[in-house]
């Protein structure tokens, strides 16, 4: 008996960048750090832009969709909240959406430094 793959589960709820965890399972989302910004790039195909809702609130991005396809009699929708480790200029996130791929780039207010520490990992 083979047991189903739960490696990718447990880092959903945590919002890691999926480039760290690659090979344990697939995701939706990739998330890294290029010059002074973050880059999220989000798999979202069958939206349509004004389908699509980004904001910023109280530190966090979240994204939300809703798509409803009458003539199937379906509906679709997506959520899914991001907390950055640095401070993010608002007033700078940017987002594109081409091909089924959502990108938003959130600048690093300069001189921002990474929230949380480090915690020792004793063998």
């Amino acid at each position: 008996m083979t047991l189903p793959d739960r490696t990718s589960t447990w880092t959903r709820g945590i919002d890691l960048p999926s480039r760290l965890f690659s090979g344990f399972g697939s995701d939706d989302y990739e998330l890294y750090e290029e010059d002074d910004e973050f880059v999220l790039t989000v798999e979202m195909p069958g939206f349509e832009p004004e389908e699509i809702d980004v904001n910023w609130h109280e530190g966090r991005l979240n994204i939300s969709a809703e798509h409803v396809d009458e003539a199937a009699g379906r509906e679709r929708t997506y959520h899914r909240s991001f907390r950055m480790p640095k401070e993010i200029d608002p007033e700078e996130i940017g987002a594109r959406y081409r091909n089924g791929v959502l990108e938003v780039r959130l600048p690093v207010l300069d001189g921002a430094t990474r929230r949380g520490h480090s915690i020792e990992v004793e063998a």
